[in-house]
């Protein structure tokens, strides 16, 4: 074995996900392996989801040590870190990529790792197995082996950190094998699903990257600023193959903007329809990015869900945010969908940079008027590297050690307290249920519930009221 693969997400130490149970397999290392395998070398995969840290430690202090590379994103960097030591531990040489570690290269050095990958890891690894393997026998040091991978950070011998150039992005996805979904137990993601939700269902990209501005979002990750897409036939293609395998009864496409190129989605939903295939399906996309001929090609496909980036009723606050798009767009967006019989999902957002209270309630007047199926909250949070990270940085307070938390944890100085969000949660769950029990044209409304919904609803502007003077510290 010349590398093993894990990513440190364990489910069942993540009490949502027990709740929810709609997990889906590690794409990006999948791809890593299968192109890597393509290219001769060994690599297995230890997919951490159903597993524990405990059956990885017992893996890694039983094998003959080679390369351990691990993939870590905002959630998990606990737990690589962790695996990362037991690892130098054992004796194997290691590597961290994924979304996180290109904005922290220090601290992943100074946790043991011995590379971090930064951008697309196909190409990069094909050049730094070899590398680190002359290392490892002695032929080079550190230093002369990894010069001259593009793509990665070290630490020489001397003790300084070296980055190398940036790592060209693959031009043409259509020449990447599928991801090695034979290298793991995909089948038990597929059984998960129809276990606790009566179908089963698969994953697949059709496109890597975005290449929007927002400025909470971060393009330190793995495909940066871009965006590149997989012809509509090979999509089709990895998609057929997903449906016989698995006996998949939907799918979910992990695209970052799913309708972003329109001509793509039209030659798709042709190749589609010359094939004889239909498979129910959720994607995101963005409302600038939905028009009629759009919508209708979704609802033809079998969209059943459509999720879209709504962050604010606050038009003020989405141009702050560089979203680029209008709260009716989002209004109309959702508006068509629902018309062709798609559900709809929208993400929000508390705690912009200069939210107010009038801006809290143009957003429960948003949602209320825009009616989607499913509303998801988030209270924004800084990840380095991006233009929101840099604006309250001299605000932001740690609450953790670095190995230990995540970007979750900072607290930011003279923002609105976590008590005044759920009260601002609270207060848009009420106000939306009672307009759409005011609303409901098959019913009339039970006065009963009508009075305790205006009761909570009373009670919730009072206390966010309330806490408008309560800060983090």
């Amino acid at each position: 074995m010349d590398l093993l693969l894990t990513h440190g997400y364990f489910l069942h130490e993540d009490p949502k996900e027990l709740q929810i149970m709609k997990p889906h397999p590690p794409l990006g290392i999948l791809y890593l392996c299968s192109y890597l395998r393509a290219k001769g070398f060994g690599v297995e995969v230890f997919d951490s989801t159903f597993s524990s840290r405990e059956e990885l430690f017992a893996l890694l202090h039983t094998t003959l040590p080679t390369v351990l590379g691990v993939y870590s994103n905002l959630g998990t960097r606990p737990n690589v870190v962790e695996i990362v030591k037991a690892a130098k531990q054992a004796g194997w040489q290691t590597m961290v990529g994924g979304p996180e570690p290109a904005a922290y290269i220090e601290e992943y050095l100074d946790a043991g790792a011995d590379v971090v990958v930064i951008g697309e890891g196909e190409v990069t690894l094909e050049e730094l197995l070899p590398a680190l393997a002359s290392v490892r026998t002695g032929h080079a040091t550190r230093a002369q082996a990894l010069a001259s991978v593009h793509g990665i950070a070290f630490r020489g011998e001397d003790g300084l950190t070296h980055r190398t150039p940036a790592r060209a992005l693959i031009p043409r996805l259509d020449e990447q094998p599928w991801p090695a979904r034979e290298a793991i137990d995909a089948g038990r993601y597929v059984e998960t699903w129809r276990k606790h939700h009566g179908m089963a269902a698969i994953s697949l990209i059709a496109a890597r990257g975005c290449p929007y501005h927002c400025h909470w979002c971060s393009h330190e990750d793995v495909f940066g600023k871009t965006h590149r897409r997989r012809s509509p036939a090979a999509t089709v293609d990895e998609l057929e193959w997903l449906l016989h395998r698995y006996q998949a009864d939907t799918a979910w496409f992990a695209d970052d903007v799913f309708t972003i190129h329109h001509e793509w989605l039209f030659e798709y939903a042709a190749e589609m329809k010359r094939r004889g295939l239909k498979v129910p399906f959720e994607c995101i996309s963005r409302a600038d990015r939905l028009d009629e001929r759009v919508i209708d090609t979704l609802a033809e496909l079998g969209c059943y869900r459509l999720w879209i980036g709504s962050e604010s009723g606050s038009q003020r606050l989405l141009d702050a945010m560089e979203r680029g798009i209008t709260v009716d767009q989002v209004r109309r967006a959702v508006t068509l969908a629902k018309s062709r019989g798609i559900g709809t999902g929208v993400f929000l957002m508390w705690g912009y940079v200069g939210e107010e209270l009038d801006d809290i309630e143009a957003t429960i007047e948003h949602v209320k008027r825009t009616d989607p199926d499913v509303f998801l909250t988030t209270v924004v949070y800084p990840i380095k590297g991006t233009p929101y990270f840099r604006e309250v940085a001299p605000q932001l307070v740690s609450t953790k050690p670095w190995a230990q938390g995540s970007t979750r944890d900072f607290l930011i100085r003279g923002r609105h307290s976590p008590s005044f969000y759920q009260r601002a949660n609270e207060l848009l769950k009420g106000e939306v249920e009672l307009s759409r029990l005011l609303k409901n044209e098959q019913h009339a409304p039970d006065p009963s519930r009508v009075s305790e919904l205006q009761l909570r609803i009373a009670r919730a502007r009072d206390g966010l009221r309330e806490s408008l003077a309560e800060v983090e510290a």
